[in-house]
C-alpha cells in the first residue's frame, strides 16, 4: 500500500515502483488511482505488478498526487471487483482509497450502508470503508468537505485492523488504527514530496528517506502544505500484529526502530538456547526464514548452509489464493542441493508452521536428498488460532496446530523432531529488552483478541465465506482456462 503527493513527478511511475517493493504483501492483484486536482484515472487488474501496468497504462495516469495497492484477498474472494485501490466520483470529487487489514465488524457496517441505500458491487471491507469516507461526517453540513472529519467518524465506527491511504481531489491521507495492527510509515521525496507505504523498505526504491511510522490512531495529511498530522483515537494497548515480525514484512524494513532481519536473527538465537539439536548442519527455509537459521547457528555452534535454493520466480506460498497451488508450488519453488544433505542429520529452520503443506514437502525433499535425520524448528509458537486481523489464515480447521500436540505434528510433517518457540521467547525476541515498543497482537498463537469482539459466529461466517471465495477461485481458473476471462479492465477518468 502506497500514497504520494509530489507536484512535477511522475507519481504513477513512483508508486509503480514502490508497488513493486512492496509485492510481498500481496500477488494476486495491483492497483494505482491518481489525481491531478480536477480528475482522477485509476488502472487495476489481477496479477503481479508488473503484468498488471504498461508503460502505457502509466502515461494515462497523470497528477501530483496517487495512491496504490497490491493485494491478497484474506475475507474478499480473489476477484477483480475486490481488486484496490478502490476510486469513486463523490460531490467534493474522487475518493480513492487502499486498504491493508480486516474489519471485525464489516458485517453490521455492510448492512448500515444497504439499509441507507448505497449499492455495494464488491465483497470485501475495503468498498465498506470507501462508501463510509464518501458519507458526509455528522455537523460537517454541505460545505467544503471535511475529510479529517470523516475519517474520524469512520474511526470512531470501525473495529478491527486497518491501514489506509486515501486520495482525494487535493490531498493524500495516511491512516493507521487505534491498535495499530497493521504497519505504515512516512517517507520523504529529495524535491520535497512526501509518500506514505506500508514498510519503510519501498522508501529507497522510490528515493525517499525515512521519516517515522505513523502512529496508531493518527491521520497523517499530505497535501501542498506540506505533512501535517491529526491525532485520532488511540488504544489503551496499541498492537502491532507480531506475524508482521515472524513472517510477512520484508527483512529490510524497519518497526520500531529495529530491522525486521535483525529481530528473526534473534528468534533463532532465542530458539537455539532454549531448544537445542543434535544436528551436523542448520538449513534455512529460504527467505524469510534465513536470519533465524545464521541466529540458531550462531548461538549453537552448528555449521549453517545454504541447502535450499529458491526459485526466485515463483510467488510466496503462504499468500497464495488457495491450497492446490499452494501445494503445487513448494516443489516449483525449491531445490534441494543434494550434497549439503546426504548421510547428514540436518536442522530445518522455517519462520513458521501455518497449514503444514510446506513443512512436509521440504522435510521429505531432505530426506530424498540423502538426509539421514530431519529435524524441524520453527521460529515461532505453533499457530493454532484464526487470524482475524488480515492475515490469510481465518479457518481453524486449516491450522496444523489447532487441537494437536506438537508429538502429533511432528508424525504429520514426517520429522525426526519438532522444535517450537514459545510465546515468550517471541515476545522477548522483539521487544529485546526494551521497553519503549509496544506490546503486540499474538491472538493466532494465543487465541487472545485484542479488540475483545471475535465471537464463534464472527469465526464460523468467516469460514463460510472463505470456503465461498474459494470456489469463486475455482470457477475463475476454469474461465480463465477456457479463454473467457469476462472482464476487462481500462483507465476510468472521473
Amino acid at each position: 500500500m502506497f500514497g504520494i503527493y509530489a507536484p512535477g513527478t511522475d507519481v504513477a511511475r513512483v508508486a509503480f515502483f514502490a508497488l513493486y517493493a512492496l509485492q510481498h504483501r500481496g500477488q494476486e492483484s495491483a492497483g494505482i488511482a491518481t489525481s491531478d486536482g480536477v480528475s482522477a484515472a485509476i488502472h487495476k487488474d489481477m496479477g503481479l505488478v508488473a503484468q498488471v501496468f504498461t508503460e502505457d497504462d502509466l502515461s494515462k495516469l497523470e497528477g501530483h498526487l496517487a495512491v496504490g495497492q497490491t493485494r491478497y484477498s484474506t475475507t474478499g474472494s480473489s476477484h477483480l471487483r475486490n481488486a484496490q485501490p478502490y476510486l469513486i466520483e463523490t460531490m467534493h470529487g474522487p475518493l480513492g482509497v487502499g486498504h491493508n487489514g480486516n474489519l471485525t465488524n464489516a458485517p453490521q457496517l455492510r448492512n448500515q450502508l444497504l439499509e441507507r441505500g448505497v449499492g455495494l458491487t464488491s465483497s470485501t471491507d475495503s468498498e465498506v470503508i470507501t462508501q463510509m469516507l464518501a458519507a458526509p461526517a455528522p455537523g460537517t453540513g454541505n460545505g467544503l468537505p471535511d475529510w479529517e472529519a470523516r475519517i474520524g467518524n469512520f474511526m470512531a465506527e470501525a473495529e478491527g485492523a486497518y491501514s489506509l491511504v486515501v486520495l482525494t481531489r487535493d490531498a493524500v491521507f495516511g491512516v493507521r488504527d487505534p491498535h495499530g495492527f497493521r504497519p505504515l510509515c512516512i517517507g520523504r521525496l529529495e524535491d520535497g514530496g512526501y509518500v506514505v507505504a506500508s514498510e519503510s523498505c519501498a522508501l529507497g526504491t522510490v528515493g525517499a528517506s525515512f521519516v517515522r511510522e505513523v502512529e496508531p490512531g493518527e491521520i497523517i495529511r499530505l497535501d501542498k502544505e506540506g505533512m501535517h498530522s491529526v491525532p485520532g483515537p488511540v488504544a489503551p494497548e496499541p498492537a502491532l500484529c507480531v506475524f508482521e515480525y515472524v513472517y510477512f514484512a520484508r527483512p529490510d524494513s524497519v518497526f520500531e526502530g529495529q530491522t525486521i532481519h535483525r529481530v528473526r536473527q534473534r528468534l533463532g538465537e532465542v530458539l537455539a538456547a532454549e531448544a537445542p539439536a543434535d544436528a551436523d548442519l542448520v538449513v534455512g527455509v529460504p527467505d524469510s526464514a534465513t536470519p533465524a537459521a545464521i541466529g540458531y547457528a550462531i548461538a549453537s555452534g552448528i555449521p549453517y548452509t545454504e541447502g535450499l535454493i529458491k526459485n526466485r520466480y515463483i510467488g510466496r506460498t503462504f499468500i497464495m489464493p488457495g491450497q492446490q497451488e499452494r501445494r503445487k508450488s513448494v516443489r516449483q519453488k525449491l531445490n534441494a542441493i543434494d550434497l549439503e544433505f546426504k548421510d547428514k542429520n540436518v536442522l530445518l529452520v522455517d519462520d513458521s508452521i501455518v497449514r503444514g503443506t510446506t513443512s512436509q514437502q521440504i522435510i521429505q525433499m531432505a530426506r530424498d536428498a540423502g538426509a539421514r535425520k530431519v529435524y524441524f524448528a520453527s521460529a515461532a509458537p505453533p499457530v493454532r488460532y484464526p487470524n482475524v486481523y488480515g492475515i490469510d489464515m481465518p479457518a481453524a480447521s486449516e491450522l496444523i496446530a489447532n487441537s494437536r500436540s506438537v508429538d502429533e505434528i511432528q508424525e504429520l510433517i514426517g520429522a525426526d523432531k519438532l522444535i517450537y518457540q514459545d510465546l515468550h521467547g517471541l515476545i522477548r525476541s522483539v521487544r529485546h529488552d526494551n521497553s519503549s515498543i509496544s506490546d503486540f497482537d499474538t491472538s493466532c498463537f494465543s487465541g487472545e483478541y485484542v479488540t475483545g469482539d471475535v465471537t464463534d459466529d464472527y469465526l464460523d461466517a468467516l469460514e463460510a465465506k472463505r470456503n465461498d471465495a474459494a470456489k469463486q477461485r475455482l470457477r475463475a481458473r476454469q474461465r480463465k482456462d477456457s479463454g473467457d476471462t469476462g472482464e476487462t479492465t481500462n483507465v476510468i477518468a472521473l
